[in-house]
């Protein structure tokens, strides 16, 4: 708590990032009192522009675009925090365990670590969706995301790991009879709580990029209202030819700011990591 109360006092940063990632989570709050099914069409008059009775306008194929914004930024939202909590476990567990352990399992795991590092995501989760068409659904894609994105972040913490596993409290932890799963639980986890923070947020950001892409391309569930999906059916219909301008601005510009949100609170709270940029923000 204390961080984030000196986070907030000192970093404008992450009181902006703070408060563009406030007004997302109204917006995905907003979306469980939708008064149509996300995956309801043409329930309202279709191509209406922004005004006091739609908001942000309506689709041409009868949809408000607020509501669908909601329901689409919720479930983007959710596939970015799934693949980033199953990449976090993944890359905590590799980079602890690598890092405590050192000598030839070190070498056998950095060997793998980057092997997958070196494989290029984009094509293989495009061939995945190819081979499981029928069978492709958004939490197969999200796991395989994951599993595609923790070879960086598990390096950071390995780093970390390798620093901790010849401090004194290690030593003192070790013959006082702590199992190693105990030791890298109690210890050293607390250690690298602040970069596994920092990789979540890039995580975040990245696996969102990959999900609008996907859904931009047509290779995911085009039916399931994501901001990527959004954007597909406006392409389809030529909104911008057509002059219905706010069904591609407005989901773009909304993916913008969380994207900007979840930058600053990874940028901010990469600089309070460093103990010298924390102290010159506090005036010392």
């Amino acid at each position: 708590m204390k961080v984030l109360i000196d986070l907030l006092r000192y970093n404008r940063e992450f009181l902006l990032g703070t408060i563009l990632i406030s007004i997302i989570l109204a917006l995905v709050a907003a979306s469980f009192f939708a008064p149509y099914d996300e995956l309801a069409t043409y329930v309202v008059i279709p191509d209406m522009p922004p005004s006091a009775e739609y908001w942000l306008g309506t689709t041409s194929r009868g949809q408000e675009v607020f509501w669908q914004l909601a329901a689409a930024m919720r479930n983007t939202l959710l596939f970015g925090v799934v693949v980033a909590l199953v990449s976090r476990v993944i890359a905590i567990a590799v980079g602890l365990v690598s890092g405590y352990l050192g000598g030839r399992v070190d070498q056998v795991i950095m060997a793998i670590n980057d092997t997958l590092n070196a494989l290029p995501n984009i094509p293989i989760l495009l061939l995945l969706v190819f081979v499981l068409r029928d069978q492709m659904s958004w939490p197969i894609l999200a796991v395989t995301a994951a599993l595609l994105g923790w070879q960086h972040d598990s390096r950071l913490i390995r780093s970390v790991a390798l620093s901790l596993r010849n401090r004194e409290f290690t030593r003192h932890a070790v013959f006082s009879g702590m199992r190693t799963g105990q030791i890298l639980w109690r210890e050293h986890l607390p250690y690298v709580m602040p970069i596994v923070f920092y990789t979540t947020m890039n995580n975040l950001i990245w696996a969102i990029g990959l999900e609008v892409t996907l859904s931009i391309l047509g290779f995911s569930d085009i039916n399931r209202p994501t901001i990527g999906g959004m954007i597909y059916w406006a392409n389809a219909h030529s909104a911008m030819v057509a002059g219905i301008w706010w069904w591609i601005v407005v989901p773009m510009a909304f993916v913008v700011i969380l994207f900007l949100g979840l930058f600053m609170l990874a940028m901010s709270v990469n600089e309070y990591i460093d103990p010298r940029s924390r102290l010159a923000r506090m005036g010392a």
